[in-house]
């Protein structure tokens, strides 16, 4: 039984205490989080990318899908145009802060403990996968990064492999990035209409390309419930020659999905 289910004034206790358990790590961890910012694009592009802001996921209320464009709307600016410099560490949460209703934040989707729940900021995930997926094609270094451990809704216009997202609940379970390089890097992100849109950039063109792919790809059965597994692969190839420098596996993914299957696995 989950500590909510016992009593939720329990699990928004351990809540606070492990937002404030992260806020004094962060003091005397002696990190160097980013949060310079330039107007100007940096000069060289290292990756785009875009994804819908609106599709059908399962039975869900449509309305939470508008109410996570406003969302994004809100989120977007905190993040746009912060440089990475050598040394430095970018932070989702340290860059949008807390998602609260006095921010203008209202109530969109949000998962957590293998249930769809409707909470303030739901949606700020479509973020945190698109900056997830565009630092896996440069040199940065994920610091940190969380997966869901259930799958909620059957593909729907998926263009990446499952599994290569990020969750993120403020402020312990966040995203991070480490710039090892002596390059410095930009993140833009803005919206369209249609879409979600960012682009890395840096200042110096990166001596490689980076190629993400998914292998393994499969259901399975346990127990009369139903998983999905993959793995998560990426390729380094030299950027002056073409040729493949190295390969090596970024994730193993087992989730439990929660909806039917519409054909047999």
């Amino acid at each position: 039984m989950r500590v909510s289910e016992i009593h939720p004034a329990l699990y928004r206790t351990r809540i606070w205490q492990k937002r404030l358990s992260r806020r004094l790590a962060d003091k005397a961890g002696g990190v160097n989080f980013a949060d310079g910012r330039s107007e100007e694009n940096l000069e060289f592009t290292c990756k785009r990318h875009q994804s819908l802001l609106r599709r059908r996921l399962g039975n869900s209320d449509p309305q939470l899908q508008e109410n996570k464009v406003q969302n994004l709307k809100i989120a977007c600016p905190a993040i746009d145009g912060v440089l990475i410099r050598p040394g430095e560490t970018f932070s989702f949460w340290r860059m949008i802060g807390e998602a609260t209703a006095a921010k203008g934040y209202v109530e969109g989707m949000q998962l957590s403990q293998g249930e769809v729940v409707r909470g303030v900021g739901g949606g700020l995930c479509q973020l945190a996968n698109l900056l997830y997926w565009m630092a896996l094609h440069t040199p940065l270094e994920i610091a940190e990064r969380h997966h869901h451990s259930f799958d909620p809704f059957p593909d729907e216009n998926r263009t990446l492999p499952f599994g290569s997202g990020a969750g993120v609940f403020y402020n312990y379970i966040d995203l991070r990035f480490f710039n090892p390089t002596e390059n410095t890097f930009q993140i833009r992100v803005w919206l369209t209409d249609d879409h979600l849109k960012g682009a890395i950039f840096s200042a110096v063109e990166v001596p490689h390309t980076y190629h993400v792919f998914e292998k393994e790809h499969r259901f399975v059965e346990k127990a009369g419930r139903t998983f999905r597994e993959n793995e998560i692969w990426r390729e380094m190839i030299d950027r002056r020659t073409g040729n493949r420098v190295s390969e090596e596996m970024l994730v193993k993914n087992h989730a439990e999905i929660k909806y039917e299957l519409s054909f047999t696995a």
